[in-house]
């Protein structure tokens, strides 16, 4: 009956639909754009300062290299075949203690990404990396927004075209139902329910207080459970101010998501009290769209919006000398980096 139920709402929930089965059906729209540009892989001109445009395939260290430091967290790349040891001295030499963030130096949709408490966890996420890795100091604000930025290479100003709160995937308790009752109580969270119980294990035994929460996933994705609520309305002058002034410096960069840790909502839109945690270029969804209070055809509607948006600047972008990608190189691309999704996958 659980398996029924579940299935149920995930036909029910479009959110939760596999992303060929939203996206598919708007081929007609990419290829209305393609002839539109004269090429199928005109996005790499978006931003000619990232391999690709930033579509997929490129390095989060070069993202990060693109960023002044301040906006930042602390940042160490360790190849692939690091020793543990090693990669330990170079952490604490760092001055960045435990826990830690860690992540695959090349990912996508948060695979990989894990919470490092100590040496132990350290040693197991080694093990597992099948790939060059980054860690990153825990960055002490609790809430997450990805911010759409968009900016024409013609325009002294850019604008920012949606904002996504995150919400982390939680429980909270009531005194009398285990961890694992609470989870199993809520789709969202009901979904993630393997991926949890290899993570806590026994933990999910426990019963919480009343109104005591409990994080099950730290991180602001939404394959891994967060749920995404659209914000868009909060976009204000000063917000549009200190995100552009931000973008603006980093050489390149027209049009992408940025994924932003900040205090504040205020704060944020002084420029203060925020750090970046992901810039994602071309291939970065509007993912405003997922919140579970839209349809899918505002949905579409709202991928055609910014795919036009994307097409103008890389047509802009190609006027002034940047190529495009070539088929054969696009083609290369696409089969790369869904080799290296499986991978991070089963690893």
């Amino acid at each position: 009956m659980e398996r029924l139920q579940l299935t149920w709402h995930r036909i029910t929930h479009w959110e939760y639909w596999p992303f060929w089965l939203i996206y598919y059906p708007m081929f007609p729209v990419w290829l209305y754009y393609s002839i539109k540009a004269r090429s199928i892989f005109y996005f790499n001109a978006a931003n000619p300062g990232m391999k690709n445009g930033g579509m997929a395939m490129i390095s989060k260290k070069e993202i990060y290299d693109m960023i002044p430091d301040q906006y930042i967290p602390k940042t160490i790349f360790f190849p692939e075949n690091e020793s543990v040891d090693t990669a330990l001295e170079r952490i604490l030499a760092s001055e960045i203690g435990f826990p830690f963030i860690a992540k695959p130096n090349i990912g996508m949709k948060s695979f990989g990404v894990e919470k490092i408490h100590d040496k132990e966890a350290f040693q197991k996420y080694v093990a597992w990396s099948p790939s060059d890795f980054l860690v990153q100091e825990l960055i002490p604000y609790s809430k997450e927004v990805g911010i759409f930025y968009v900016r024409k290479p013609d325009e002294e100003i850019g604008k920012i075209t949606g904002i996504v709160s995150k919400e982390f995937l939680s429980v909270t308790g009531d005194g009398k139902q285990s961890i694992l009752e609470l989870i199993k109580a809520n789709p969202r969270s009901h979904f993630q329910l393997k991926a949890l119980q290899n993570k806590f294990g026994d933990t999910l035994q426990s019963v919480l207080k009343m109104g005591e929460e409990f994080i099950l996933v730290p991180y602001g994705s939404h394959t891994r459970g967060a749920k995404f609520v659209d914000i868009s309305n909060k976009i204000n002058t000063d917000l549009v101010n200190a995100i552009d002034e931000v973008c603006q410096r980093i050489q390149g960069f027209h049009y992408g998501r940025l994924d932003v840790l900040y205090h504040s909502f205020e704060d944020l839109s002084k420029g203060k009290n925020f750090s970046i945690i992901e810039i994602n270029g071309a291939g970065g969804e509007a993912t405003h769209i997922y919140d579970p209070e839209h349809s899918l055809f505002w949905a579409w509607k709202e991928v055609a919006r910014h795919w036009g948006m994307l097409c103008e600047i890389s047509m802009l972008n190609h006027q002034n000398g940047h190529p495009y990608l070539s088929f054969k190189d696009g083609r290369t691309m696409l089969k790369e980096s869904g080799a290296l999704q499986a991978k991070l996958k089963m690893a």
